[in-house]
C-alpha cells in the first residue's frame, strides 16, 4: 500500500488575473487578513428598467388608441355608432394609460431604490416618467374625444 505525496510545502505561484475583456471589473478588493488572498467584489452594469419601457409602450399604445377613439367618433357620430365604438375603444385607452401610469410609478420606485453596493442598479426614470405623462395624455385625449363624439351624436 502506498501513500500519497505530502502536500506542497509553500505557496503555489501566482497566476496572473485574466485580461480584462470589459466584461468583469472589479469595484472593490478587500484583503483577507492573515492570508494572501483577498474578496473582489465585481462591478454589476446598470440594467434599463423593464417596468420603465413597458410603461412607455403602454403610454404610447394610450396615445394611439385615443386617436382611435376621435377617428371612429367623429366618422360614425352622424351615423349613430360612433359613440359606441368611441366608448369602447375609450375604455380601452383608459385601461393602457392607467397601466402606463402605475408601472411607470413603480419603476420610478425600484430605480430610486436601487445601486446599494453588490446589488444591480437600475436606469430609466426619465422613460418612466415619459410611461407615465403618454399614459395620462392618451387617457385625456380618449376622454375629451368620446365627450366630444357624444356632444356631437346628440346634436345630429
Amino acid at each position: 500500500m502506498t501513500l500519497p505525496p505530502p502536500p506542497p510545502t509553500g505557496h503555489p505561484a501566482q497566476v496572473p488575473p485574466p485580461p480584462s475583456s470589459g466584461q468583469w471589473r472589479p469595484e472593490r478588493i478587500d484583503a483577507l487578513p492573515g492570508t494572501e488572498f483577498g474578496l473582489v467584489q465585481l462591478r454589476v452594469e446598470p440594467i434599463t428598467s423593464g417596468l420603465a419601457i413597458g410603461s412607455l409602450m403602454a403610454g404610447i399604445g394610450s396615445i394611439l388608441v385615443s386617436l382611435l377613439v376621435l377617428c371612429f367618433g367623429l366618422v360614425g357620430a352622424s351615423e349613430g355608432w360612433g359613440g359606441w365604438v368611441s366608448g369602447a375603444f375609450t375604455l380601452l385607452s383608459v385601461t393602457a394609460g392607467g397601466g402606463a401610469v402605475a408601472l411607470g410609478a413603480v419603476s420610478r420606485r425600484q430605480i430610486r431604490r436601487s445601486g446599494q453596493t453588490g446589488q444591480v442598479r437600475f436606469t430609466g426614470a426619465g422613460l418612466g416618467m415619459a410611461g407615465i405623462v403618454c399614459g395620462s395624455i392618451g387617457a385625456g385625449i380618449a376622454l375629451l374625444s368620446l365627450a366630444l363624439t357624444l356632444v356631437l351624436q346628440l346634436s345630429m
